[in-house]
């Protein structure tokens, strides 16, 4: 018990050690940049001086390969060019069959030793994806025990964010553990997986979301989900089940953004003739597929990459980043 507290503590110190150094880096980085400086940058970057910051990353895990220790660098960069508050990761956070325990050498192989970069030593908000739940999703929620910078307080959870340090005003953000409302897991030859859906309390859940939506007081609802309702990729035309309970609250609770994985691709989805909120899908941190040329949507591509996202009282600012540090969609949203 000794040992374990040292080891703790020590990683605690060792974290407070990274945050001083990412602030130091920021303020060293911005000047540098108004000074010529070109290096290791990602141009045109914006983000949101008087709000909250942050990447969203999914369906990354794959031991550094399939671009994923490429789009980390660019992640690294991103997270430092924006003063990132944190990280989102939408799930599939260890492919093929997630991990078995704190102790499973994929969290060194596809998260430590990956994303290595200082501003990446923020914390990660995670939810669990279907492959996650091949082994033992609980490890994951264990894991945030044991990291200063993995957060998964337990399967579905929520918090809230002041929009800067002058206003009362907040994003909340409510994480879901979409997998078990997805019939198909049920009836999988996989038993252990069909054995960890079954277990999960669907009509719980549902009544854990209500219940925090309806008292919300939030600027800004965000819901993240690693099932997107709609896709332009692989599973263009199937209806799953995201699309009845879960998106009648979105609508019933005016939720402004969807975040989710999932589908191995960068899309912006607007709703808005039918749905109160926008969608977004960053699946597309390790392995991509094909977009559907059917697909009808504002923006989508097959491309190694991630989101970041920038909040103000008044507005929305989303950017997908590929591997190569291009920002190849950008787009601002006013609230009202």
């Amino acid at each position: 018990m000794k040992n374990i507290c040292l080891l703790l503590f020590g990683l605690m110190i060792t974290f407070t050690s990274f945050s001083q150094t990412i602030k130091n880096s920021i303020e060293n980085y911005h000047s540098e940049i108004a000074s010529g400086y070109t290096d290791s940058i990602i141009k045109n970057l914006d983000f949101v001086e008087d709000g909250i910051n942050f990447c969203v990353i999914g369906d990354w895990g794959r031991h550094g390969q399939f671009y994923q220790k490429k789009v980390a660098q660019q992640l690294g960069a991103a997270a430092l060019g924006i003063d990132a508050d944190f990280i989102v990761s939408t799930g599939d956070n260890f492919y093929p069959s997630g991990v078995k325990s704190v102790q499973d050498p994929s969290w060194k192989s596809s998260f430590e030793d990956v994303y290595t970069q200082h501003a990446s030593y923020i914390d990660w908000y995670v939810v669990l994806g279907n492959h996650d739940y091949r082994t033992n999703p609980q490890a994951e929620i264990d894991y945030s025990g044991i990291s200063a910078r993995w957060k998964m307080p337990s399967k579905y959870y929520s918090l809230h964010k002041s929009i800067n340090n002058e206003s009362p005003q907040t994003v909340g953000f409510y994480f879901i553990d979409s997998s078990p409302f997805i019939k198909q897991y049920y009836s999988k030859e996989d038993a252990l997986m069909r054995q960890n859906v079954i277990e999960s309390d669907t009509v719980e859940q549902l009544k854990w979301l209500r219940s925090e939506l309806e008292k919300s007081k939030d600027t800004w609802k965000v819901v993240v989900a690693h099932h997107p309702i709609y896709t332009a990729g692989k599973r263009y035309g199937q209806i799953n089940e995201m699309s009845g309970s879960i998106r009648r609250l979105l609508n019933e609770f005016k939720v402004d953004l969807l975040l989710a994985g999932h589908e191995h691709q960068l899309e912006f989805d607007n709703p808005k003739e039918k749905d109160t909120f926008y969608q977004i899908i960053s699946g597309a941190g390790s392995e991509v597929r094909k977009i559907n040329s059917k697909a009808k949507t504002e923006f989508a591509k097959s491309e190694f990459g991630f989101a970041t996202i920038g909040m103000s009282a008044q507005q929305l600012l989303i950017q997908f980043v590929d591997w190569q540090g291009n920002i190849i969609f950008k787009k601002i949203i006013d609230k009202n």
